[in-house]
């Protein structure tokens, strides 16, 4: 279940409720502040990062992940999720800033040791899995973080 809201009441309320159900919870949220507040206070599954319509730095991509976001994913055991919506629908001006967040997450998920995941929510952009293992080497994830690939 993928749970997108722009409040930290509103976010809580829905994931206390699919927790009761035990199912797999995806939170993503464009709002940096509150992927962190959720991160750190919420029982989720996975942490679906949107690169879509962001601005980058003068000297670094603004992928929303950094390290301290990796560290309390760790602690907490959540998967840092992957938009496979957001790389197969952008143009291809987009689709290169996209590409290039996503490598510099996979860099700092290979480096504090967290599990990595592609997520679609659009049928027509579902890929098998060997697909998305050769997107997951090109994108520069070891082959340990490509064996529990699913889509």
């Amino acid at each position: 279940m993928i749970i997108n809201e722009k409040t930290f009441e509103k976010a809580r309320k829905k994931i206390r409720d699919l927790t009761k159900n035990k199912e797999t919870i995806v939170f993503t949220s464009n709002d940096d502040d509150l992927n962190r507040k959720i991160l750190e206070k919420e029982k989720i599954n996975i942490l679906l990062i949107n690169q879509e319509g962001r601005k980058d730095f003068q000297k670094q991509r603004n992928s929303g992940f950094n390290q301290v976001l990796a560290k309390i994913a760790k602690k907490n055991k959540i998967d840092i999720g992957i938009n496979l919506d957001e790389i197969i629908d952008s143009t291809s001006d987009e689709k290169q800033k996209i590409i290039a967040r996503i490598r510099q997450n996979v860099k700092l998920c290979n480096k504090h040791k967290l599990k990595m995941k592609f997520i679609t929510q659009e049928d027509k952009n579902k890929r098998n899995i060997h697909d998305l293992r050769a997107l997951s080497l090109t994108l520069g994830m070891p082959t340990v973080m490509t064996k529990d690939l699913n889509n």
